[in-house]
């Protein structure tokens, strides 16, 4: 038997959380499910074989169990309620009663018997990190995770974690990108992982946008994200990443400094003739003090102009729209600089001064002369 009464919106959130580590779909039924615990505390958790994400909620509990309730149903259920007190009582033949205020429904749970254990993670190495920068260094390099199956640990995102602090990468194939925080304290010395795209998006969603911190464990196999009352953990990806450090031309002999909004603005402006079916690259020519943008497809010819600062040798070059421009939007810096060297080079962009805490690395398009 379980019995415990918590408040609607506390549940509600819990459920919200953890259903997106639930299976959609499997072969064991307990999958598709959440875990509930309830012991000293209500502890809920969702777990698919690959991700797991438990939290624990506030409970007044009276009588402790376990039992494994469908994520969609129970949530669709919690969801309507009214905002009150909800009381949970599941008997011994896993008919689970569920009332607020004057709504009450009656579901069948399944045995927590069947529920796989969530990996144990080894405390070897940790890290805490505020989770606001957590969550923007994931937000400012996770856009260029990989999504090519072909290569799975580029499917990931790098963490780097040294006395310099932490150094995420993320790589695509045709663009990198890099964001660099210092660390107050790293426990165990250096050490580095790879964390699946899929995870790091969950962990950007349970961060909040303040100044608590968020810890994360590497172990053997998995890596244990700890945020608030809140534990996600996933398996390590394995296989060689990217030399990032040689895959990165520095000696550039162009280099100009544009305002990042009004760079973005240009590109969205002649990207209007460009479209899925009508695809062709963003045209710049880099002159002095300003860079002319166009592209022409069937659907007609764009024309811009972005002032800039600096010297751009005339040079030519095509770049895909959409990653110059999502380099540009994530990069954290109202001006950035940008490295150019010929019309086949990758174009670099980073900070126009101080430490470097962020480079995004955009690979050119071949143009050809009809472009």
């Amino acid at each position: 038997m379980i019995k415990f009464s918590c408040e609607k919106a506390l549940l509600q959130n819990a459920i919200s959380v953890c259903s997106r580590a639930v299976a959609q779909k499997s072969s064991i039924p307990a999958l598709e499910g959440l875990l509930l615990h309830v012991g000293d505390q209500l502890t809920v958790s969702g777990y698919n074989m690959q991700t797991g994400i438990r939290t624990k909620v506030s409970a007044d509990i009276s009588e402790s169990g376990e039992i494994v309730l469908n994520a969609r149903l129970l949530g669709d259920i919690i969801r309507r309620m009214p905002d009150d007190i909800i009381t949970f009582y599941a008997d011994e033949k896993l008919m689970v009663h569920l009332t607020c205020g004057d709504a009450a429904f009656d579901i069948l749970g399944l045995s927590a018997t069947d529920y796989p254990d969530l990996p144990e993670v080894e405390d070897e190495y940790s890290v805490s990190i505020q989770q606001k920068t957590l969550r923007s260094m994931i937000e400012e390099t996770s856009f260029a995770v990989s999504t090519n199956e072909s290569r799975p640990v580029h499917t990931g995102a790098l963490f780097e974690i040294n006395e310099k602090g932490l150094t995420m990468v993320a790589v695509d194939g045709f663009r990198l990108a890099i964001r660099r925080e210092p660390l107050e304290k790293v426990d165990g010395g250096a050490f580095s992982f790879v964390a699946p795209g899929f995870a790091l998006t969950e962990v950007k969603n349970i961060c909040g946008d303040v100044e608590e911190s968020a810890a994360f464990t590497l172990g053997k196999r998995h890596i244990l994200f700890e945020i608030g009352s809140t534990e996600l953990i996933c398996r390590r990806l394995e296989g060689e990443f990217l030399d990032y450090k040689n895959a990165i031309p520095r000696k550039n002999p162009i280099s100009v400094i544009a305002d990042t909004k009004s760079l973005i603005n240009s590109i969205d402006r002649v990207s209007v003739v460009i479209s899925e079916k009508l695809k062709s690259p963003v045209r710049c020519v880099f002159e002095h003090d300003k860079v002319r943008l166009s592209a022409k497809t069937g659907n007609g010819e764009a024309k811009d102009i972005c002032h800039l600062a600096g010297d751009g040798q005339n040079l030519e070059i095509g770049f895909n729209n959409r990653y110059l421009m999502e380099a540009l939007r994530y990069a954290p810096a109202d001006t950035v600089k940008i490295e150019l060297n010929t019309g086949v080079s990758p174009a670099i962009i980073v900070p126009v001064d101080g430490e470097e805490n962020f480079l995004y690395m955009v690979l050119p398009v071949r143009l050809k002369s009809s472009d």
